[in-house]
């Protein structure tokens, strides 16, 4: 690495100078944290312990739910800890990696969402071979895929942005370290590693992002054909919020990655990256699980103190929307 050592810890952007909002700002970011942990145990908990949801779709979900702590856990607790302390210093090595987790699973979150987008093809649009192409062993592989892919762009990413130069301003314009406020304060003219990481990344994440459209544009067509208005009803309720967060989460995150560099601090940025790093995180339990219907059976049971366990190997079963 080149000139690295100039810089030895980076100062991160609060949402405030002023101590009453940054109390705010600290409150309702421990409460979508709080709430975000809460949603995801629920789910993960839920999904592990009642048999009735040993199926593919829950086992993504579940993956999902996995994702989204450590995703949130990576940033928001240093936000607060920024906010209540004002003390705003990140040490480089805690910044590189805090840009290692974040890449690594947003990238391992998208995949999933496909991956997703995929079961949810099968079941609605090929019913009669579901149980044999979304077997456990095709539903482990996907999610080995996912979070390996994830992997590789997560090193990508750190190391391509961690080869540059930092010999000026350690002040990141944004609440966490990521690629385009690191490439903002770096003094390295020669950006081709980066460019380099950020188009493979940007073009395979268009690849799944129409992937996804294609699969919804056919599982809607299918919902259509229905004879059941409930049966219509229940899948356009399942899939219709799956596909809002996922335009979300990739329009925001290309935005943020894409859009051209700025040299001053701007509010539409902090506001863009808690779409893409927080939001997600937080609604992911609410759009895909705990309005479920299935979903809230194993929690009252679960309650009730009535769950119907299984070994954790047992194989996975067919479920539709």
């Amino acid at each position: 690495m080149t000139n690295v050592s100039l810089v030895t810890n980076f100062l991160l952007m609060g949402f405030s100078d002023i101590r009453k909002l940054q109390i705010v700002h600290a409150t309702l970011f421990l409460l979508v944290y709080l709430a975000a942990l809460t949603g995801n145990l629920l789910i993960i908990t839920v999904t592990t312990l009642d048999r009735h949801l040993h199926t593919p779709m829950y086992f993504f979900l579940k993956n999902l739910s996995f994702i989204d702590i450590c995703y949130i856990s990576v940033t928001v607790p240093k936000s607060i800890a920024i906010s209540l302390t004002d003390n705003s210093s990140i040490s480089f090595l805690f910044c590189a990696t805090q840009l290692l987790l974040v890449v690594w699973l947003a990238a391992s979150e998208f995949f999933v969402l496909t991956a997703m987008s995929y079961d949810r093809y099968a079941a609605i649009c090929r019913p009669l071979h579901y149980e044999v192409t979304m077997c456990r062993g095709a539903c482990v592989k996907m999610m080995a895929s996912s979070w390996l892919s994830g992997s590789l762009f997560g090193f990508l990413f750190s190391t391509s942005t961690f080869s540059l130069s930092f010999c000026g301003s350690n002040a990141v314009q944004q609440f966490f370290c990521d690629v385009p406020s690191l490439l903002k304060i770096s003094c390295s003219e020669d950006h081709i590693a980066i460019d380099a990481s950020v188009s493979a990344g940007v073009t395979l994440g268009v690849i799944c992002f129409i992937y996804i459209i294609l699969s919804y544009i056919h599982i809607f067509s299918a919902v259509l054909r229905m004879p059941s208005t409930e049966s219509r009803a229940k899948a356009f309720s399942t899939c219709l919020p799956h596909l809002i967060v996922i335009i979300v989460f990739f329009f925001t995150g290309a935005f943020a990655y894409l859009k051209p560099l700025s040299d001053s601090p701007s509010v539409q940025d902090l506001l863009v990256s808690v779409l893409y790093a927080v939001v997600p995180p937080t609604l992911n339990p609410l759009i895909y699980s705990l309005k479920n219907k299935d979903v809230k059976s194993a929690l009252g049971r679960a309650l009730k103190g009535t769950f119907p366990c299984l070994p954790l190997s047992n194989k996975l079963s067919v479920s539709l929307c």
